[in-house]
Parts: structure tokens; sequence; C-alpha cells
């Protein structure tokens, strides 16, 4: 019979959230080292801007999509593609972070096809409204919105849980509200771009997908739409 000294010190990850972040941190690995001419050669230098115009979202490619009815798969791979794709190290770094931890915490309440359909999803949802708004050249990137998605998710999965032993729910809300300010005054200090709007959409989107998607999460919120 295996003793506690057998035990691992930590939990092991999710199958879903080692993959999802083994892409961050691969593509990244290869942008850096390219950067630095260890890989690639002289074109390695521009490997980032180049992935960034291909696989990122921007408002006029949905837009031109929206207007003529055209729905090209380069354009389309474009939704699932630019979440690995980051503008600098650090990016990557702390959207990776926070996809190991969010994506842990999911997984383990709600399982590891919850934390596939609210990346994807989420991140499909942060593109649109951000395309949609922003009506400039800037371009989207980086797995910001999707991993919002997934603290969306374990916001709705604590707001459950705050309900079911009475407390206020409302402080499930306390991670969220704290990154949206940290943004706010990182941009107003950093004139940082307005990829909130797409982080923010991912977050509503993961919160509101954890509802079908959660076992017994419709249940619960037609019980409580029904409480008078």
């Amino acid at each position: 019979m295996p003793s506690a000294h057998d035990e691992p010190p930590l939990n092991p990850l999710p199958p879903v959230v080692v993959v999802l972040f083994l892409l961050i941190v691969g593509v990244e690995a290869a942008f850096s080292l390219g950067a630095r001419g260890l890989i690639g050669g002289p074109g390695a230098v521009g490997w980032r801007l180049e992935a960034a115009e291909t696989y990122g979202i921007s408002g006029p490619v949905i837009g031109w999509m929206i207007e003529t009815g055209r729905w090209p798969a380069e354009h389309l791979m474009r939704f699932v593609t630019y979440p690995f794709v980051h503008g600098t190290f650090t990016h990557a770094l702390f959207a990776g972070v926070i996809l190991l931890a969010m994506g842990k915490m999911v997984a383990e309440a709600a399982g590891q096809l919850v934390v596939l359909a609210v990346f994807v999803l989420a991140g499909v949802v942060g593109a649109l409204v951000f395309g949609l708004v922003l009506d400039t050249r800037m371009v989207l990137v980086g797995a910001f919105p999707p991993v919002y998605g997934l603290i969306g998710a374990f916001t709705y999965l604590l707001w459950v849980r705050l309900g079911q032993v009475g407390a206020p729910q409302i402080r499930a809300f306390s991670l969220i509200g704290v990154l949206m300010v940290l943004q706010l005054v990182f941009g107003l200090f950093f004139d940082a771009a307005p990829g909130w709007i797409a982080d923010l959409s991912g977050f509503a989107a993961g919160f509101g997908l954890s509802v079908v998607l959660v076992p017994g999460g419709w249940t619960r919120l037609l019980e409580r739409l029904r409480r008078p």
C-alpha cells in the first residue's frame, strides 16, 4: 500500500492544460530563438511579425468577411491560432502561468473537455468583439482572451460554491475586478493596446459557457430564476 511519502508534492496537471501550455511555449521559443539568430537563419528575425500578420485578429479582416460574405479558411483559422502568437516573451509567460493555474482548477472541478471548450470558444468570442468594436489595423494576438475565459469559468464555479455555503456571491468577481483595475492602470501609464475589450469579452463568454457546460449548471440557473 503506497504511503504518503510516495505521493507527488504537487497534483499532476491535466493533459489538456499541458498541451495548451506547450503550444504557447513552443511557439514563443521559436520566436525568441529566431530573433537571436540561433535558429532559422536571417529570416527568423521577422517570424513574430509575420505570424502576427498571418494568424492574428484585426478589425479590417473581420469587417471584410462580413461585408463580402466570404469566409476563407486562411482567415477563419485566425480565431483559433491567434492565442498561440504573442507580442513578447513576457506576454507569453504571463498568459502561460495564468493558463496553468486557471486551467488546473477548472479541469479538476468541471473536467478537461470544459477547459478546452471554454478556451476555444471564449477565444473566438473575444476575437469577434475585438474585431467588431475596434475598426483599426491593430492586430490582436496572445492567449489572454481565452485565459480570461477560464477565469470566467472559475468565477462561475466559485459563484456557485459561495451560494451553496450561504456566502456573498459577489466575492466570486473579486479576481476579475482586480485584474481589470490592474489593466486600466497599466494602460494609463504605458499606453497599452485596448486588448482588454477582448479579455473582458472572453471572461463573459467563459462565465456564460460554464452555465451550459458545467454539469448541473443550467439546472442551477433555472432554479435561481424561479425563486420569488
